[in-house]
C-alpha cells in the first residue's frame, strides 16, 4: 500500500507526459491524484493502531552487494508527515487552478515532488532516503527557475541548488561512514539502529555526526546555513514556497529524529548541546530578521527559521539525560514533530495567501498596502488567522507544539528555552505590525494594482488555504488523533537515545 501511495503521483505525471491534455485537465488529473493519496493515507492512517512500531513495512532487495534494499514503512513519526504531504499537494493542486503558465511542465513537477517527498517520508534505506532527498531539491530548482520570478528567481534557483546539494554531498558521506563502521556493511536503518555500529568510536562517530547534521542542518534550516531559504522563497511562486517551507523543510528536521539520534544515539547525547544553542540561537535570529522586514513574503520565510529552531531546540533537549526524564524527552520530540505539522499547515497557508497579494496587487512590500480589510475582508480574515495560528495562540495547532516543546526542554536546558520563548514575543510584534499596516486604516493600494482593483480572494484561492487552517484550529482544539500516534514512536525513539 505503502508503494501505491508513494508512486500514484508519479504514474500520473507518466499519463500527463505521454498524452497531451489541455492545461485545465491536467490540473484536474493533479487534484484528483492528490485526493486519492490523501484517501488512501487516511484508510492507512484508520488502521495505523495502538503502539509505536513501524506498519506496512515492506522491503525488496535493490542492490544487494552494496547492502541497499527498497526498505519502507511508517510509524509516528513519519505517518503523520506523509498525511501532511499528501494534503498539502491537494491543496496547492487545487490553488493552481489559475495558473496559465506552461501548465502541463508546472502539473508534472508537482506530480514528481510529490513522489519525491512521500518517498523520503516512508524511507528506511540510507540510499532509499538519499535518492528522494537529491531529487527534491531537482524538481523544486525547477519549479523555482521556471514560474518564479522572471532573473532573480532563476539565481534563487541555483542558490538553492548549490547550497543544498552541497549539504547533500555531505549527507551522503555520513550515511558511507554508517555503512563502513557496520557489521555487515549495511544501509538499512533498522539493522543500523539494532547495531549501534558507531558506539565508542570517539571521533569517527563525531565525524559521522558532523556531515549527517550539516547536511540536514542546510535543508532545514538553522543558522547559520539557512541564507539560501529568504531569496529562494522571495522568488519562487506561491505554490512553490508553499511546498518548499511546508514539506521541504520538513526532511531536515525528519532526518534528525529518523537518523541522526536513533543511529549515533551515544554521540548524539555528547554533542547534544551543540543542537540546542543553534536551536535557541535559530529561534531568535530568525524571530528578529523578521521583525525587520518589509517584504511580506521574506518576513514569512525568516519565521520558518525561528518555528524550525524550536524544533531543533527540542530534539537537542531529547538527548540530555541529565536533569530530565524520560516524560520530558518524550515531551520535547512529541512536540518537534507537531510542530512539523503545525508549521506546514500554517506556513503553508500564509504562503498561499501571499500569492492572492501579488496576484491582485503585483507586489510583496506591506508598506504599499493599507486598509485591505474593506475591498477583501476573506483574505483579511485567513491572513489574520494564519498569522495569529503561526505565533502560537491557544487554540490553534502552533500552541500544542510550543507548549510540549517548551515544557519537555525546560527541565534540562532553562537558559536555551528561556530564550528561545522570546522568539514568540518578537513574532507576535512582526505580524501584528503587519496586519495593522496591510489591513486597516484607509485603502491605499500600489500603482501596480489591476484595472479591476483589488478583489477578495476566489473560490480555487478559499478552498486550497481554508482546509489548512481549519485543520490546525482541529489540532489546537482536538489533538489526541495525532498526539496518540506521535507519541509512542517518540517514546521509542527517546528510549534508543538512551540506550
Amino acid at each position: 500500500m505503502l508503494t501505491v501511495v508513494t508512486f500514484l503521483p508519479l504514474l500520473a505525471c507518466a499519463v500527463l507526459v505521454a498524452r497531451r491534455l489541455p492545461g485545465r485537465a491536467c490540473v484536474w488529473v493533479w487534484i484528483a491524484t492528490a485526493a486519492a493519496d490523501l484517501a488512501l493515507v487516511i484508510a492507512l492512517w484508520a488502521n495505523f493502531g495502538a503502539g509505536g512500531g513501524l506498519r506496512y513495512e515492506q522491503r525488496v532487495r535493490w542492490i544487494p552487494s552494496a547492502g541497499v534494499s527498497y526498505h519502507v514503512g511508517v510509524d509516528g513519526l513519519s505517518l503523520p508527515l506523509v498525511a501532511l504531504t499528501c494534503l498539502l499537494f491537494l491543496a496547492v493542486a487545487v490553488y493552481s487552478l489559475r495558473e496559465t503558465r506552461r501548465v502541463r511542465a508546472y502539473t508534472c513537477l508537482f506530480l514528481f515532488l510529490q513522489t519525491v517527498c512521500l518517498g523520503l517520508f516512508v524511507a528506511l534505506d540510507l540510499i532509499v532516503f538519499f535518492v528522494f532527498f537529491d531529487l527534491s531539491i531537482v524538481g523544486m530548482f525547477f519549479v523555482i527557475a521556471g514560474w518564479g520570478h522572471g532573473e532573480q528567481g532563476r539565481a534563487a534557483a541555483l542558490k538553492f541548488f548549490l547550497y543544498t546539494f552541497i549539504g547533500s554531498l555531505a549527507l551522503l558521506l555520513g550515511f558511507i561512514g554508517l555503512y563502513l563502521a557496520a557489521t555487515p556493511h549495511t544501509f538499512d536503518m533498522l539493522d543500523l539502529t539494532r547495531a549501534n555500529p558507531l558506539a565508542g568510536r570517539g571521533a569517527y562517530a563525531a565525524l559521522v555526526l558532523l556531515a549527517i547534521g550539516a547536511g540536514l542542518a542546510v535543508k532545514t534550516p538553522t543558522v547559520p546555513f539557512h541564507t539560501w531559504l529568504p531569496p529562494a522563497h522571495t522568488d519562487a511562486p506561491a505554490a512553490g514556497s508553499a511546498i518548499l517551507a511546508g514539506i521541504l523543510l520538513k526532511m531536515g528536521a525528519y532526518g534528525f529524529v529518523r537518523i541522526a539520534m536513533p543511529l549515533l544515539p551515544g554521540t548524539w547525547r555528547e554533542y547534544a548541546m551543540v543542537f540546542i544553542v543553534v536551536g535557541a540561537v535559530s529561534a531568535v535570529y530568525g524571530a528578529l530578521v523578521a521583525l525587520g522586514q518589509t517584504h511580506f513574503k521574506r518576513m514569512i520565510a525568516y519565521t520558518s527559521v525561528n518555528h524550525m529552531g524550536y524544533i531543533v531546540l527540542a530534539v537537542g533537549a531529547a538527548g540530555v539525560l541529565a536533569g530530565t526524564d524520560v516524560q520530558a524527552r518524550t515531551l520535547a520530540v512529541t512536540g518537534a514533530v507537531t510542530q512539523m505539522v503545525s508549521h506546514g499547515l500554517l506556513t503553508a497557508a500564509l504562503f498561499l495567501l501571499s500569492g492572492v497579494l501579488y496576484d491582485r496587487g503585483g507586489t510583496y512590500e506591506m508598506d504599499r498596502y493599507s486598509g485591505l480589510a474593506a475591498p477583501s475582508p476573506k483574505l483579511a480574515t485567513a491572513t489574520g488567522v494564519a498569522a495569529f495560528a503561526s505565533l502560537g495562540i491557544p487554540g490553534f495547532s502552533g500552541f500544542i507544539a510550543e507548549f510540549q516543546i517548551f515544557t519537555g526542554s525546560l527541565a534540562s536546558q532553562a537558559v536555551a528555552t528561556a530564550i528561545a520563548l522570546t522568539g514568540i514575543l518578537i513574532t507576535a510584534a512582526l505580524f501584528l505590525r503587519a496586519l495593522r499596516g496591510m489591513f486597516m486604516g484607509s485603502l491605499r493600494l500600489p500603482s501596480s494594482t489591476g484595472a479591476g482593483g483589488f478583489g477578495d480572494m476566489v473560490a480555487a484561492e478559499t478552498f486550497s488555504i481554508a482546509p489548512l487552517l481549519t485543520l490546525g484550529l482541529v489540532i489546537g482544539v482536538a489533538p489526541r488523533f495525532l498526539l496518540d500516534v506521535i507519541e509512542p514512536a517518540g517514546r521509542t525513539l527517546v528510549g534508543l537515545v538512551a540506550r
